[in-house]
């Protein structure tokens, strides 16, 4: 049977409304194979207000300012149900939070975090920005001889019944500060880089999220790609 992938750019949109919303869709889906249908497979664009997020198995010790601080600098503070540790996201970064029916792909949570890595990658390359996975550090980085590793997307995704939420942060024309107020994933040798960073120019953003979505479609494995607006989703907006 066909696998159609719908997309939606969200626009820009405070962390705590889009969790909530990838929540209710997480939640429809679940509910949808607990009735033995074929939930929708979907994903939600998004560039989020500055937020720094903090992951079940993260320690605060890497967050390295007080919150009164972050509060004085306008970005916000969770704690989440994700893997991984503490990390930001903000302005100039494409956040994907694919919310898919790992069965109806065929495909186990380690396949599917490999399929992101490699989408990312893949995009790139495009831009001529050589990229790689590292051993026991998910997301995608930069690797060097003679400079610190930098991580260019983060990944942290939870799972369960085989349907995913929470997503990816690709740095796009990040403003790479925010990060110099953690250790960035919870690792003190290695740095965040961005895109615009790499290049010496920022980059379009709508280019690389159409790359982006084309190459994980294909990793994926799905046929089909519906570009939807918000109100459009089953039971939202």
């Amino acid at each position: 049977m066909a696998v159609e992938l719908d997309v939606v750019d969200v626009g820009t949109m405070a962390y705590g409304e889009c969790w909530q919303l990838q929540q209710r869709l997480f939640d429809e889906a679940i509910a949808a194979k607990a009735k033995g249908e074929r939930p929708a497979q979907r994903m939600l664009l998004v560039e989020h207000t500055p937020v720094y997020t903090l992951g079940k198995s993260g320690h605060e010790s890497n967050l390295l300012v007080a919150e009164t601080f972050l509060k004085s600098i306008g970005a916000e503070f969770y704690h989440i149900d994700r893997g991984g540790d503490i990390t930001f996201h903000g302005p100039g970064q494409i956040v994907g939070y694919p919310i898919l029916d790992l069965e109806q792909l065929g495909i186990g949570l380690k396949s599917y975090i490999g399929a992101i890595e490699s989408a990312v990658i893949d995009t790139m390359a495009e831009w001529g920005i050589a990229c790689r996975t590292v051993e026991g550090a998910a997301g995608v980085w930069i690797v060097e001889p003679g400079r610190p590793m930098r991580k260019v997307c983060a990944i942290g995704v939870r799972s369960s019944r085989w349907v995913t939420m929470h997503g990816f942060a690709l740095n796009v024309n990040t403003d790479l500060r925010y990060f110099g107020y953690i250790n960035p994933c919870g690792f003190t040798d290695r740095t965040a880089t961005s895109m615009e960073a790499e290049l010496g120019a920022c980059v379009d953003p709508e280019v690389v999220k159409e790359r982006l979505v084309a190459h994980l479609a294909e990793k994926l494995d799905v046929d089909k790609i519906n570009i939807k607006r918000l109100c459009q989703l089953t039971n939202v907006g």
